[in-house]
């Protein structure tokens, strides 16, 4: 009896040409490319831009002297020093008409030597159901105050600097990379899949003596071959344009990210197992994908939903990849930390691959 070269170095060979194959495939199509490697590149650049990180707001504040003395022209000058207030001075009618707009936060009335005291008299008027107003005014008073010779009993410090990893770009990199990985997987292995049945070409494979479990993980196999470029651009454009750091560890960045790519490699073997036309295998694509899209973290926490179903959000494939890549690109921890959400992600590669190659069909 003759061996069956599919359980021998011929399979091994016939692995790596269909590998080679599907690289072919994909680097012969712009639009692939497009939607890999420059798409989440301009996403982040435009997010990035939009949520930008912005000196903090100055305080529009107008001030009314009524009884203009040396007291309230050193008091002006000293809101007109703060960087942090914008001084208007006005007359009464031009500061209530300013007010009314909100054009200003918050009105100082300046009245030297009308309190019993003969300290000068300041007066505020403000929205009270605004909460700029009611900041403004705690502002305004602190600096007349200090101004007027009031001594604090302590001395305190202050760190306004965000801490690493805070920013809003810094939180919508990993997510942009779980989202690509998502994309690539479902969309790159999925789409070519159906394709290739419609066209009849996996008819023509399924004659030839080769498994077909070496013909699912050479298409798995071509994707991964991309994914260092993938999150390279991604992790690079972040880095060049608005300065995003990995605080972690790039080795455990590369794990993670191998271990999402593998899982959606699976998730979009199993979606493309069955369906023969492409109309119906983007339809199960997109009901994959959407809740993910919305649910998972990608462009704002999930934690922002009800708690009854953040245990349900958190099972989701995308949900624990971009948990997991935060842990480590936002908070600098290692993989230890990110176990649990890593364990979720390898469970959903490994069940969807083992289903896929259970399922699949060839035409």
């Amino acid at each position: 009896m003759t061996a069956d070269p599919r359980f021998h170095g011929g399979g091994w060979r016939a692995l790596g040409e269909l590998t080679r194959a599907r690289i072919l495939e994909f680097v012969r199509e712009p639009e692939a490319v497009f939607w890999v490697f420059v798409f989440p590149v301009l996403l982040a650049v435009a997010l990035g831009i939009a949520f930008r990180t912005k000196p903090a707001d100055v305080t529009p504040v107008a001030v009314v002297a009524a009884d203009r003395g040396p007291v309230a022209e050193r008091l002006q000058a000293a809101l007109e020093a703060s960087p942090a207030l914008q001084v208007h001075v006005l007359d009464e009618d031009a500061a209530a008409f300013a007010l009314r707009k909100a054009r200003v936060d918050v009105v100082v009335e300046l009245d030297e030597g009308t309190a019993a005291s003969g300290d000068p008299a300041i007066g505020y008027r403000f929205d009270g159901d605004r909460p700029e107003g009611r900041a403004a005014k705690l502002v305004v008073d602190d600096l007349l105050q200090r101004a007027l010779g009031r001594t604090d009993p302590m001395t305190a410090t202050e760190n306004a600097e965000p801490p690493p990893g805070s920013r809003y770009i810094d939180f919508l990199i990993p997510g942009l990379i779980g989202l690509n990985l998502m994309g690539s997987g479902l969309w790159g292995i999925g789409y070519s899949i159906v394709w290739a049945r419609t066209n009849k070409l996996l008819k023509r494979l399924a004659a030839t003596p080769m498994r077909r479990s070496h013909y699912l993980a050479s298409v798995a196999l071509s994707r991964l071959l991309f994914l260092g470029l993938e999150v390279a651009a991604i992790v690079g454009a972040g880095r060049l344009l608005f300065g995003v750091r990995i605080q972690g560890s790039v080795a455990d960045l590369a794990l993670a990210s191998l271990l999402g790519a593998l899982c959606f490699a699976g998730i979009g073997l199993l979606v493309a197992a069955r369906p023969r036309t492409i109309e119906a295998v983007s339809g199960w694509m997109n009901l994959v994908q959407l809740p993910m899209w919305l649910l998972s973290g990608s462009f704002f926490s999930y934690e922002r939903f009800p708690e009854a179903v953040l245990p349900v959000i958190r099972a989701l494939p995308l949900t624990a990849l971009n948990d997991a890549l935060r842990t480590i690109v936002n908070d600098g921890q290692g993989l230890a930390a990110a176990a649990a959400p890593l364990l979720i992600v390898t469970g959903w590669g490994l069940v969807s691959f083992v289903a896929a190659v259970r399922i699949f069909r060839w035409q």
